[in-house]
């Protein structure tokens, strides 16, 4: 076993729990940010701009102020202070270059959808008729949202990604070679729960309670806009209704409803309808290119990777496509380039497994073409290209189990029998299609901070700034703690989403789950010093010379490790000592590891099977075999990876942003036209995890499931498209009209 950790059997890490939470979720009593309420509660609307950039010209709120029960209308011209400077509008996870947008700040207009008013009215209803009668003249200016026709502005972005050898010239000497570009378009997050923001106002101090996925970003971000104290800033958000990364930087409406607050020194509520959620963050549209050079023999002489992505025109946004080459596969020399476009847009943000969803994307439809071109089998190609290290880096895994990936994945999908001949298989009407691609992520860990209070009647208390999106962290730190304490788990409560409770980063990247278990075991640690201590300090002294490293916390007592009749009621040791409660505070904790490259793996094979007169595509069997480290929860990591697989099938076959570019508005802003899978999509899911011990990159061998999900999936679906139709399309999703083209 790692090393703190028990060396009995789990009794719940590992297992498959269901959710601490899932009762008052569908009981209805969780309350999300747009459901908590106030005597004084006011209702703020947003108006947006319909225009892509210039400036507003004039605004008249005369008739909306002139409707009953209007209580203000806020612009640029009458809000209060707010801060001059871009650092005032940085949040933890802001891109680097360029200057945040600033809601309500002047009159520029940077996008469509940008919101330019507020109206607040004593009930929502009101506040929504009277936004319509805000007035607004702009004098606009023309505006470039097309990415494909900014691609030649495009500039260059420093990303870590070392060149290696002469891969043009080694290119051009392959004995075979594949070149195409592959087009991922702008994707919307779309979560069920609409962002949302509701602002307590207590005697000049602010109760946060807004749809965020980091409370103490929010709370710092607010602090810094209207120049408040810390102290005088609470951010709560116990539930979030989905949000995919996009409420990793705070959104606009809690500033409006913070604005509407601190003017008004009253509550304000400010919910964004649909529509409006298509003006805030999304995957943006990129341009990938690959060329790929191989030997007769399959192994790679070079692999090249541009990527022309947009950004907005005040953020530099970007995220790493290119670099996932040199992490899967072995290829003698690598060049890859990342570009940037700016386009009359919001900024673009992380949209789950962001970077690798994309680039992971078209290198794996291009290994999928290269093995076509050997004549030889996609798996076979994989494994001739395999890679023990990150060439970039030049380190060796912590661990990889990539090809057991494979291997578990191809027995569950029957591979073995795949014809590789295109057009060969029918079922029926149906052509059907067998495809598979290679998925990987980062297994990211980052400093968390937990609070564990636990009372002599077995009571435990768990709290921590973290976040919970739906992916069960609630229940994971319920899980830790309980195996940590020896108690049950209903005997432990989870408090988190408060920004006054111990620092957490933001919910994001994969790493909250190894983060917030580490934190909770050094805890846990500590309470086990403290109970040893208490029980040898009794008179009939069971434990006494024994070490904490050499005791265990089981079943509500404190336990030799070698020897279980040794033992002493954690109850009777705390009564004893005088102790009621105990309360430890420790953070994660992890040493640097700059030996070794940490990433999680998987395979993903899928099936479809297409109409070939009406060209409907059905994905009808989907094996994702994922190496993730250790699993704390199978049932909720599981949940995680259907999830991705579901979204990788939108990300395929669904999901784009429709722009008129003449007005750069989005089209299809709502979700009955941004079409993502429904049941009628999704079939049949398997997903394995395969064991992968771990022993370096973490005392529990954890690694994150959230992300690693998608990556690879729509490339799977795509190649299986090709098998089954010999049609290749590469820019996505793969619709009827582009399989009939």
């Amino acid at each position: 076993m790692p090393d703190n950790m028990p060396d009995h059997v789990s009794t719940y890490i590992g297992t498959a729990t269901s959710r601490v939470d899932g009762r008052a979720k569908v009981t209805g009593a969780a309350k999300y940010a747009g459901e908590f309420t106030a005597p004084d509660l006011a209702y703020g609307v947003v108006v947006s701009s319909t225009i892509a950039r210039g400036r507003i010209a004039s605004i008249d709120p005369s008739r909306a102020l002139a409707v009953e029960g209007v209580i203000d209308v806020l612009t640029h011209k009458n809000r209060v202070k707010m801060g001059s400077k871009d650092d005032d509008y940085r949040d933890d996870v802001a891109p680097a270059g360029g200057a945040p947008f600033r809601p309500l700040y002047d009159d520029k207009v940077h996008f469509n959808f940008q919101p330019v008013a507020l109206v607040v009215a004593e009930d929502e209803d009101t506040a929504r008729f009277a936004a319509t009668l805000v007035e607004i003249n702009y004098h606009s200016e023309s505006s470039a949202t097309d990415l494909h026709a900014r691609r030649e502005q495009a500039f260059k972005v420093d990303k870590p990604v070392k060149p290696r050898g002469d891969a043009l010239k080694a290119l051009a000497g392959a004995a075979v070679r594949h070149d195409a570009e592959y087009v991922v378009p702008i994707e919307y997050h779309n979560p069920m729960e609409l962002f949302a923001a509701t602002v307590i106002w207590r005697d000049g101090k602010l109760i946060v309670y807004d749809k965020t996925q980091g409370v103490q970003n929010v709370q710092q971000y607010v602090c810094g806009v209207f120049g408040l104290k810390s102290e005088d800033v609470q951010v709560l958000s116990p539930f979030v209704g989905g949000a995919f990364g996009s409420g990793l930087r705070p959104q606009y409406e809690v500033v409006l409803a913070a604005m509407a607050a601190l003017k008004l020194k009253r509550s304000v509520r400010v919910v964004l309808s649909r529509a409006q959620m298509y003006g805030l963050c999304y995957r943006p549209a990129t341009i990938e290119r690959l060329a790929l050079g191989a030997h007769a023999d399959g192994t790679l002489a070079a692999l090249t990777h541009e990527a022309i992505a947009m950004t907005s025109q005040h953020e530099s946004f970007s995220r790493n496509d290119i670099g996932w080459g040199d992490v899967l596969y072995r290829s003698e020399t690598s060049r890859a380039t990342h570009r940037l476009a700016k386009l009359d847009m919001p900024t673009p943000g992380d949209m789950r497994a962001p970077g690798a969803a994309s680039g992971v994307y078209a290198l794996e439809c291009a290994m999928d073409e290269l093995a076509v071109a050997l004549k030889m089998d996609p798996v076979e190609l994989r494994l001739h290209c395999y890679s023990d290290q990150d060439q970039d880096k030049g380190l060796p895994f912590s661990s990889k189990e990539l090809k057991e990936c494979y291997r578990q994945a191809a027995n569950a999908f029957g591979w073995t029998q795949r014809n590789p001949e295109p057009r060969s298989v029918r079922d029926g009407r149906e052509l059907v299609g067998w495809g598979m691609a290679s998925g990987v992520w980062e297994a990211l860990q980052m400093p968390f901070a937990t609070r564990i209070l636990m009372t002599a009647n077995g009571h435990v208390e768990v709290a921590s700034a973290a976040s919970d999106i739906g992916t069960g962290t609630y229940t994971i730190m319920a899980q830790v703690a309980a195996e940590q304490l020896g108690v049950p788990l209903d005997s432990v409560t989870v408090k988190l989403g408060d920004s006054s409770l111990p620092t957490a980063q933001v919910e994001g990247g994969s790493w909250t789950a190894a983060s917030i278990s580490h934190a909770i075991v050094n805890a846990a640690d500590d309470i086990r010093a403290e109970l040893l201590k208490a029980a040898q300090a009794m008179p009939e002294m069971p434990l006494q010379g024994l070490t904490p490293d050499q005791v265990m916390l089981a079943d509500g007592a404190i336990v030799a490790s070698s020897d279980r009749s040794r033992r002493v009621a954690m109850a009777d040791a705390m009564r004893h000592a005088g102790m009621d409660r105990i309360e430890k505070e420790r953070g994660s904790e992890f040493e640097d590891d700059d030996k070794h490259a940490h990433n999680a793996h998987s395979a993903v094979f899928a099936e479809v099977k297409i109409d070939e007169e009406l060209g409907v595509i059905r994905v009808t069997r989907v094996v994702n075999a994922v190496a993730a480290g250790r699993i704390i929860n199978t049932k909720t990591a599981a949940s995680q990876i259907m999830g991705g697989v579901v979204w990788g099938i939108g990300m395929a076959l669904h999901e784009e942003a429709q722009l008129d570019h003449r007005f750069g508005r989005v089209m299809n802003a709502n979700i009955a036209e941004y079409h993502v899978p429904v049941n009628a999509d999704v079939h049949d899911i398997k997903v394995i995890f395969v064991d992968e011990p771990d022993r370096i990159i973490n005392k529990m061998g954890i690694k994150g499931v959230g992300e690693i999900g998608i990556v690879g999936v729509a490339s799977a679906i795509a190649n299986a498209v090709y098998h089954a139709t010999g049609k290749r399309v590469r820019d996505l999703p793969i619709t009827l009209d582009k399989l009939a083209g």
